[in-house]
């Protein structure tokens, strides 16, 4: 099978399913063959972005079981960042030099379509030239029913207040019978996909994920990459695709005992290899080192992917999860890991411009 795909055979869901199942030595195949097409598609060159995470706010409205982020109205830790803490952050990330500052926050209560405009303009007030990457399909559902509106005007007001591309995230496994366990009150399938594909239509691109590792099945993984494959196919919009493995301690869900406590480090590096494989009409494929540490991520660029995502600054929701050394990565650090492969390290753009 992997001989026919390096020779241009496109995987069925069925296919992917069997490799996403190795469990011995075969494991090692698949990552090299993955590796292999991912030198043919992008070359010996690793990339990364220089960016500022901003999360304006934990409290949320939703309550889903993987998260261990939000928070309720009057809890004790609770944090909301008015319009003077936006700025200040926003001229913090300037001074790094950043490209790219990406908000993702909970689900305010009291948030609307504006609000969400209105945090994107005070960003490109403070730093003009920063690509804003920022909301997913869920916040934009959200602020439409919030402000009455349809959800593609939603988009239209982001992109207008200077949103450059959406978060691929809240997909999470893009299968409702999961979805209605671990985010309930999160949109379903095919209200996400028809916002990813309202946004890619306005010129909005994105980015594609999927979080894994906690009560989803190996079949439940293939569909999700092939919903993402179909998308793709019909839009160009994706610019890369990031698996995160779920980071369990301090979530519901996993102190319910309702999923697993995360991905092993088997189903890691077939997630990065079969998602090369199967994911055709995607030429990046993000290693997050926030997500599977600086070593994994590492043995992530030996299976399929060729970039590192970003230096951060500033992260608080894989933290709050459970995760360790998650607030910043030095190119430096980067450097070290690509070259250890023999490759080379570059920065680019939010949408994989190289720069230098």
């Amino acid at each position: 099978m992997l001989d026919d795909v390096l020779a241009g055979h496109r995987l069925t869901e069925e296919e992917a399913v069997r490799l996403l199942s190795t469990r011995d030595r075969g494991v090692l195949a698949i990552a090299a063959a993955a590796d292999e097409l991912r030198e043919r598609k992008v070359g010996n060159v690793v990339t990364y972005v220089r960016n500022q995470n901003i999360n304006v706010t934990n409290i949320c409205v939703n309550a889903c079981g993987f998260c261990g982020f939000s928070r309720k109205p009057g809890d004790a830790d609770t944090f909301f960042y008015g319009e003077a803490a936006v700025r200040e952050k926003a001229r913090a990330a300037r001074e790094r030099n950043v490209t790219e500052i990406c908000t993702v926050s909970g689900l305010h209560p009291e948030f609307d379509a504006q609000s969400y405009a209105d945090i994107y303009s005070w960003i490109r007030d403070e730093v003009p030239g920063v690509h804003i990457h920022a909301s997913n399909p869920m916040e934009v559902a959200y602020a439409a029913q919030k402000s009455g509106i349809s959800t593609r005007e939603v988009l239209e007001m982001m992109r207008d207040a200077g949103l450059g591309t959406l978060c691929g995230t809240a997909a999470e496994i893009l299968v409702d019978d999961v979805r209605r366990v671990i985010c309930p009150d999160k949109v379903d399938t095919a209200t996400w996909v028809r916002i990813i594909k309202e946004a890619h239509g306005l010129g909005i691109r994105s980015t594609a994920t999927i979080m894994y590792g906690h009560c989803e099945s190996e079949a439940d993984r293939a569909r999700h990459l092939s919903v993402l494959r179909e998308i793709q196919d019909e839009t160009r919009g994706f610019t890369e695709f990031v698996p995160l493995s779920f980071i369990h301690p301090n979530t519901p869900l996993y102190r319910a005992g309702l999923a697993r406590a995360g991905a092993t480090g088997r189903e890691d590096l077939l997630m990065f290899a079969v998602s090369r494989l199967f994911l055709d009409n995607f030429d990046h494929i993000q290693a997050s080192w926030v997500k599977v540490g600086t070593k994994m991520a590492g043995m992530a660029l030996l299976s399929g992917a060729n970039d590192l995502g970003g230096t951060l600054f500033e992260e608080s929701i894989s933290r709050e999860a459970g995760a360790r050394d998650t607030e910043y990565l030095d190119p430096a650090e980067m450097r070290r890991m690509a070259g250890d492969l023999g490759r080379v390290l570059r920065q680019r753009m939010t949408t994989y411009a190289l720069l230098g």
